[in-house]
């Protein structure tokens, strides 16, 4: 039994690249750790045997799902950290942890992923995505082949989350453009199979439709989203307002500006997410009104998670210093200039965890 009442659990398969500076950083926190191999042939299992308690062999079934839900099944431990072998763990305040599971006990915990990627460019950035990746065994497990989700055991639903105090980077997505497409193709292949299956799941359309946009397919992705949209989601479910916000981006890749900022306004008094902010004030830009972006981004910018923007951060305080030089009014935008340096200088601790 591990010091701290926690399984981290780990799925792998090929991870040679990752795997032993993953389970490296998680040692000092006594946890649990548990790898669940799914038919690697290099060194994976080699190196995962040094670090974690149990390693174990899965036949891979092309369902994420399964595998997930088996390595938890043989975790000692009830409270289950689900992570990839890409993502690095750079700090954990366990002790708040441990008060978070006693007075949760039927939450799940989320995690801002902090995403390393490539721009269209090539260049090194980051993005923050909520993953929902803690939760207690008794009460819940994942499902879907894919881009796989936690839900209540006995089709209960899930009672509340919230905000891990942890910091995660995940490597994995810092991928060349090749390279990126072939991890896309191989999501769809899954996914379009889910759709077969389940042809009004407005989640898998959502989800076809990020993949098609990372391919830069865009009108394809435009598609998925009108459709996932379409079917009336409720906007309490955490992927909806980020199916929204990818929409008006995808639309603004295929020159629809009006369509974008028309849809940002729909969905304005319902979504008060920084990054649904952020999308909306970049939507006025675009359409050639800047005073109200800029008066949206600085609303992104007093949001209570705003931290979340990741490196859409930075591009928010540049365009109001922009917004305001352009008006003459140097001594306002002289004022955001210490905060943009502050976001850049983040994003370099980041690049560099």
């Amino acid at each position: 039994m591990s010091k701290v009442p926690i399984s981290v659990c780990i799925i792998a398969k090929n991870e040679e690249k990752y795997i032993e500076e993953c389970l490296k950083r998680l040692m000092k926190y006594g946890f649990e750790i548990v790898v669940t191999d799914t038919g690697s042939t290099d060194r994976t299992k080699e190196l995962a045997a040094r670090y974690a308690d149990k390693v174990l062999d899965f036949e891979w079934i092309d369902d994420f799902s399964a595998a997930r839900n088996f390595c938890a099944e043989h975790a000692s431990n009830n409270w289950i950290l689900s992570l990839d072998c890409d993502e690095y763990v750079t700090s954990i305040a366990v002790p708040q942890m441990r008060i978070l599971m006693q007075k949760f006990p039927k939450m799940t915990g989320i995690i801002n992923l902090k995403n390393l990627v490539f721009d269209r460019s090539g260049k090194e950035k980051y993005a923050i995505d909520d993953v929902t990746r803690f939760y207690n065994k008794n009460f819940y497990k994942y499902q879907n082949a894919v881009h796989e989700q936690l839900v209540g055991i006995g089709g209960g639903e899930r009672k509340g989350c919230f905000v891990l105090p942890m910091e995660v980077v995940h490597h994995g997505y810092a991928l060349s453009p090749q390279e990126m497409e072939e991890k896309q193709r191989r999501n769809l292949d899954l996914l379009y199979k889910q759709l077969e299956k389940n042809p009004e799941d407005s989640y898998i359309l959502f989800q076809i439709g990020q993949s098609e946009f990372i391919i830069e397919n865009y009108e394809k992705a435009v598609e998925c989203y009108e459709r996932a949209l379409a079917l009336e989601p409720s906007m309490e479910l955490l992927y909806v307002q980020i199916l929204v916000t990818s929409l008006a981006m995808a639309y603004s890749y295929v020159d629809r500006d009006a369509d974008a900022l028309a849809l940002m306004n729909k969905y304005a008094d319902q979504c008060n997410s920084a990054k649904f902010v952020f999308t909306h004030a970049s939507a006025y830009y675009d359409n050639g009104q800047p005073l109200k972006a800029l008066l949206t981004y600085l609303k992104a910018t007093t949001l209570s998670d705003a931290d979340t923007l990741g490196e859409n951060l930075i591009d928010c305080y540049a365009n109001i210093i922009k917004i305001y030089r352009q008006m003459g009014e140097d001594e306002m935008a002289d004022m955001f200039v210490d905060k943009l340096e502050a976001c850049r200088a983040e994003k370099e601790r980041i690049l560099n965890s």
